[in-house]
């Protein structure tokens, strides 16, 4: 069975770049491990701080983990490159563990997509810093980043 291309496709434009990166911004904010996981190729290849998922069902479990120990996850992604079938991302998220203790979590991905305009391979450099609840910069309501919310440039991240 063919799976429903995944648009926008590749070759990506900067615009199509633009909202393939937004795409999987609110996929991630909607923490939703079933859904992100269908974004992905079944034999996608991942390298994630110390972990290295191989193929669609272990990226879901992988998400289903992330977010039972990264509480009110809230991201934001931008676009830093592009060229044909890839893209360079920065990001940022904000999370609490189950003490309390809030985090932000600062990234860069490189991606690769299939022609059908699934993610192949997800390669990601994560940082972690403590903060206070007060510092937190990401504050709508659980779900996608509202259009009017400051993106990482905007908040000098």
């Amino acid at each position: 069975m063919t799976e429903a291309p995944r648009p926008p496709l590749p070759p990506f434009t900067r615009e199509t770049a633009i909202a393939k990166v937004r795409a999987a911004e609110d996929g991630w904010n909607s923490r939703n491990p079933e859904a992100v996981a269908q974004a992905y190729t079944l034999d996608t290849e991942w390298r994630n701080r110390t972990d290295f998922p191989q193929g669609r069902d272990a990226v879901q479990a992988f998400l289903a983990g992330k977010w039972d120990r990264e509480l009110e996850y809230r991201l934001i992604k931008e676009l830093w490159a592009y060229d044909g079938n890839r893209i360079a991302v920065r990001y940022a998220y904000e999370w609490h563990d189950a003490s309390g203790q809030w985090h932000r979590s600062y990234g860069n991905e490189n991606w690769e997509f299939a022609e059908d305009g699934r993610m192949a391979h997800r390669f990601a450099s994560i940082n972690d810093l403590k903060i206070n609840q007060e510092d937190r910069l990401f504050h709508w309501p659980q779900g996608p980043r509202p259009a009017d919310h400051p993106g990482l440039s905007d908040l000098g991240l």
